[in-house]
């Protein structure tokens, strides 16, 4: 045997008991590189006579071509290997059952948000929306509001920056302003509820500089208090899903409604515990009255042949109210704790029963 025939031996030994890719590839480059031991030989064919060179050469080239072909077959098997490991180790048991995965959850105030459009959406009403930023004129000169209303000091409300004497824009201490918009557009008949973010300077356990409420406004020939005082006992009763509430109007005032009054609903409180819907207290709950005159005239509607109710309620309350959440700050902490707790399901139906209960808070 040829000293040709044994190196070829000897690198086909060494390829065959490769283990590793990176092994094999190393072997490659030492044996067929441009250094490695076969090319390092061929060098010396250039020093051989011409018949001996022909013959070398010929050798060379098929010891080249067989390590070749063994060290492709042998890197296609340890691919092949390291593949049947992976997918070992990968392997799935679909025997097992689906680990549970974290489920979100709705926010209260949005839980709140859609049970009250549902429910002034099966008497009629209609959602409307406007923007956050509003001008004086929408937001309080419309509404009846005189230029020496608290609610226009600064102690209340969010002035935004301008040029002096230029037109004052304020983000809206009430959703109110979007009746105003709507009034605008629309003749009467109008029937809507608008819900949405109001701002004002205020914070404690009661209170947010940001909080929601929800406003209803009907204008029509025939509305009266008698149409306020049903719609806003019906609505009661059906939130809070308890078939009788007791309810009382008080008289009050707002700018913007005469005559003006406030709803109080029944309830108990008991070691610090508030139950809606018995006991001998009383808790208001929101504002309402008759569109004032001067409010239907400001939208251009004649007050001497239309009429109207509104009324606000403030959402983050009757969220307090209903799922027993005694700080309102913490709508607004981003804890998942506290959302996983109250949140709710999604497509769930809340069901709170007769008792309703909550610690302490007044309305916004």
């Amino acid at each position: 045997m040829s000293d040709l025939d044994i190196l070829q031996q000897q690198l086909l030994e060494q390829v065959q008991k490769t283990e590793t890719l990176a092994d094999l590839d190393a072997i490659r480059v030492s044996v067929l590189g441009k250094k490695g031991i076969i090319t390092e030989k061929m060098k010396s064919l250039g020093s051989m006579p011409t018949e001996e060179r022909k013959a070398a050469g010929k050798q060379f080239n098929t010891i080249k071509n067989i390590l070749a072909e063994a060290i492709e077959s042998k890197k296609e098997q340890l691919e092949e290997q390291e593949i049947n490991i992976r997918l070992a180790k990968e392997a799935v048991d679909i025997t097992l059952p689906v680990r549970p995965e974290k489920q979100g959850r709705i926010h209260p105030l949005y839980q709140t948000y859609d049970e009250i459009i549902a429910i002034f959406g099966q008497m009629g009403f209609a959602v409307a929306e406007g923007p956050d930023i509003e001008d004086d004129f929408h937001n309080f000169t419309a509404l009846n509001t005189p230029k020496n209303h608290p609610a226009r000091q600064m102690q209340d409300t969010f002035y935004l920056k301008g040029e002096e004497n230029s037109e004052k824009f304020i983000v809206r201490t009430q959703t109110s302003a979007v009746q105003i918009r709507t009034m605008e557009k629309q003749q009467p008949p109008v029937r809507i509820i608008v819900p949405g973010r109001t701002y004002r300077c205020d914070s404690d356990a009661t209170h947010s500089p940001m909080f929601h409420q929800v406003e209803g406004l009907i204008v029509d020939k025939e509305t009266n208090m008698a149409h306020l005082k049903g719609c806003l006992i019906e609505f009661v009763k059906t939130f809070f899903e308890l078939d009788d509430v007791p309810v009382r109007f008080r008289p009050s005032f707002f700018p913007f409604t005469e005559p003006s009054a406030e709803m109080d609903i029944g309830c108990c409180r008991t070691n610090g515990e508030l139950k809606i819907g018995a006991g001998n207290d009383w808790l208001e709950i929101l504002g309402c009255g008759m569109v004032h005159p001067n409010v239907l005239k400001a939208c251009h509607i004649d007050p001497d042949i239309y009429q109207g109710f509104a009324f606000g309620i403030g959402l983050d309350r009757l969220a307090m109210l209903k799922y027993a959440i005694p700080d309102v700050r913490t709508f607004f902490e981003s804890d998942l704790r506290w959302i996983k707790h109250y949140g709710f399901v999604p497509l769930d139906i809340p069901s709170t029963g007769s008792g309703l209960s909550m610690t302490g808070g007044n309305k916004r």
